[in-house]
């Protein structure tokens, strides 16, 4: 779908122009409302421009009027406790989540050009199933391990959050666990099922991941989720408590599982590098890589799912640091729900589900 289509397909839906609503007193809950109804899954808010709406993976100008200085200062403290402002303008960094009309989303406000800008990310009302959101029974398995590390990767916007929290839910129907997560900030609330939930938001209920992390092995926890793993002491936290028998799940920015290991081990001092291979070849279980094609037809976008499961093979490579060696154990590994980004591309290519041009875009076929 090209920018042009999708602007007036945009527009059309909406049923104003931008010049129709010149002069309007909007609101920040009515621009959030509308890019809701249009299915937008981000909104930003920069001074100088109208509300930009990120729609089948574009950023797009909204229909609404250029928003000002005084207007963007005034609408998003007008969503936040006075702790909250203090924090903003002290640090010049706030993340946050925000209900509307029963839709959550996760807010990043910020500094730019001395004057605020806020990033809203629309996150799903309902949690869909593995199979809606694309991913193979491989990942739903995930969620029936006793112990171990369980990492989500890819870039922002992939859906990380959402299969987290999809593995969570899971678990709470059909276990009885007592489940901690650690996030930055709360994105999904969870329903009442089986297990005992508490959700810790980093600023609020702790001061950070690692002062959270350090002291919940004491909490007497079966699953613990890390909304990310940003430091070398999260990182090791994860590790312990993996290794010590609790199932962890977390997430990184990485593109490919086997820059996740190497990314994991990177992070330690040399010296230490030998002994976090030998942690890490028992800890860690599955690594699930994420990105999203644009259909065919741009009516949306479509889940390239890379999934590493560690068997024998696989643990003995992380142990004897022969990461590059991974991909070929994937590639043989089909019988245990493996899967590679490039096998996940030819399937939907072959399905129809993304044309060849997103195909050739997207693809990182290794030269042998």
């Amino acid at each position: 779908m090209t920018r042009k289509f999708l602007i007036c397909a945009h527009l059309s839906i909406c049923g104003k122009k931008r010049s129709d609503l010149k002069g309007e007193k909007m609101t920040i809950q009515e621009v959030l409302m509308r890019a809701i109804e249009l299915k937008s899954s981000d909104i930003h808010f920069i001074v100088d421009q109208p509300p930009m709406f990120r729609m089948v993976g574009e950023l797009l100008p909204s229909e609404f009027e250029i928003v000002t200085k005084e207007w963007v200062k005034s609408q998003l403290y007008s969503i936040l406790s006075e702790k909250e402002i203090h924090k903003l303008e002290t640090e010049k960094d706030l993340d946050i989540a925000y209900s509307l009309e029963g839709r959550r989303m996760r807010i990043n406000m910020h500094h730019q050009q001395d004057s605020l800008a806020a990033a809203f990310r629309v996150l799903e009302s309902k949690l869909p199933s593995f199979a809606d959101l694309g991913l193979p029974k491989a990942v739903e398995n995930f969620a029936n391990l006793k112990n171990g590390l369980v990492l989500i990767t890819g870039p922002t916007g992939s859906g990380k959050s959402t299969t987290l929290a999809a593995l969570i839910h899971k678990i709470n129907m059909e276990k009885r666990h007592h489940i901690i997560t650690v996030e930055d900030p709360i994105e999904y609330v969870y329903d009442i099922g089986k297990c005992t939930i508490e959700q810790r938001e980093v600023g609020r209920d702790a001061a950070s991941f690692e002062s959270a992390l350090k002291y919940v092995l004491r909490q007497d926890p079966d699953v613990i989720l890390i909304g990310e793993m940003r430091t070398l002491d999260t990182i090791q936290a994860a590790l312990t408590a993996a290794e010590t028998g609790h199932l962890v799940f977390s997430t990184l920015h990485t593109n490919d599982a086997p820059q996740t290991i190497d990314r994991i081990i990177d992070v330690f001092p040399a010296e230490r590098q030998e002994q976090i291979r030998l942690i890490l070849s028992n800890a860690l279980k599955g690594v699930v890589c994420q990105e999203l094609a644009v259909k065919t037809g741009g009516k949306g976008r479509v889940m390239i799912p890379e999934v590493l499961v560690v068997n024998h093979a696989i643990s003995n490579q992380i142990r004897e640091g022969n990461t590059n060696q991974i991909y070929n154990s994937m590639n043989l590994g089909a019988s245990f729900g493996m899967i590679t980004k490039e096998r996940s591309l030819q399937n939907a290519l072959e399905n129809g589900l993304i044309t060849q041009e997103e195909y050739a875009s997207r693809s990182t076929e290794r030269k042998k």
